[in-house]
């Protein structure tokens, strides 16, 4: 049984990780968020220890390890993306591995800080890329590698995922905090789409605002027309008309990638594959980050490929 602390709890996404710390039979002794609303700790871990200050937390990770030997094995963290690398920093000079939700940091020379602070420490830092354990992903990374073909693949993305006024007020709306839409709700299909297809070759932008953003990226085994948006008027007619406020498709070739299904468990597939030291780290990351790095610095362009949507 590994010892975990978990920083973020009050998050979003922070059950996911509760439940996979459980799932893989370890346990939680401590807790941090800043806001206190985390009743969701007594479905998985009650006796937890929880902080709503980082400094009397860090004061109790020290304290158990000299005065009990309760040395921690793993920092879980699920803070906003602007906090991410000073966290993981943290987790490491704690003698702590770091499991950190993507994305891992928000600019390409962030990794490679981290690097040389991995290096020093001798921990790893880990981050969460499930789409790259989802069977449909990993049935078309296997069809590609196995195919050889002279043309390029053609790919649709179209991710739009409603969200409400809360959004644009909260950290996720500032651009210097979350990395803009881009990378807060892109980052996990950019990294499914070189790791599937390759190396970037080109990443053109056509469309960047606050709430949606579209462009072309064309890798060694693809050519990508992808649009992203939190604008629930973005969604197409029929999708709208059924209520829903997500719709998430990528094509290949004109065929439609099913992977609606099959995300419930993937967080706890991930927490297994860090505990045998199969987890996805820094060099797994980078590519990701320098494709929405680029995004939102890149001039937009009118011309060149589009999707369907613009």
């Amino acid at each position: 049984m590994k010892n975990f602390a978990l920083i973020g709890v009050a998050g979003y996404i922070a059950p996911r990780h509760l439940k996979a710390i459980k799932d893989t039979g370890n346990d939680l002794i401590a807790a941090l968020d800043k806001f206190d609303s985390v009743g969701v700790m007594d479905s998985y871990f009650p006796n937890a220890d929880f902080f709503v200050e980082f400094e009397r937390f860090d004061r109790h990770i020290e304290k158990i390890k000299r005065q009990q030997d309760i040395q921690l094995d793993y920092v879980s963290i699920c803070t906003p993306n602007y906090l991410h690398d000073s966290h993981i920093r943290m987790a490491l000079r704690r003698g702590a591995d770091a499991i950190c939700e993507k994305p891992l940091v928000l600019n390409p020379w962030n990794v490679d800080a981290l690097q040389a602070i991995e290096a020093e420490s001798g921990n790893k830092i880990n981050t969460i890329l499930q789409l790259r354990l989802h069977p449909s992903i990993i049935a078309l990374k296997n069809k590609v590698d196995s195919e050889v073909k002279k043309e390029k693949y053609d790919v649709d993305l179209t991710y739009i995922t409603s969200r409400g006024n809360w959004y644009d007020v909260s950290w996720k709306g500032d651009q210097s905090k979350s990395g803009g839409i881009a990378t807060n709700i892109g980052i996990h299909f950019y990294d499914m789409l070189s790791w599937v297809f390759g190396e970037v070759q080109e990443n053109i932008v056509h469309l960047r605002e606050k709430d949606k953003a579209a462009g072309y990226l064309e890798f060694e085994k693809a050519r990508v027309r992808w649009f992203l948006s939190i604008d629930e008027n973005s969604l197409p007619k029929e999708i709208n008309e059924k209520g829903q406020r997500t719709y998430r498709s990528i094509t290949v070739n004109g065929e439609e990638i099913e992977f609606s299904g099959g995300f419930t468990e993937l967080h706890t597939d991930s927490y297994k594959e860090i505990l045998k030291g199969n987890g996805f780290g820094l060099i797994d990351a980078k590519p990701s980050i320098q494709i929405v790095h680029d995004i939102r610095n890149k001039e937009l362009v009118k011309l060149g490929e589009k999707h369907f949507l613009l």
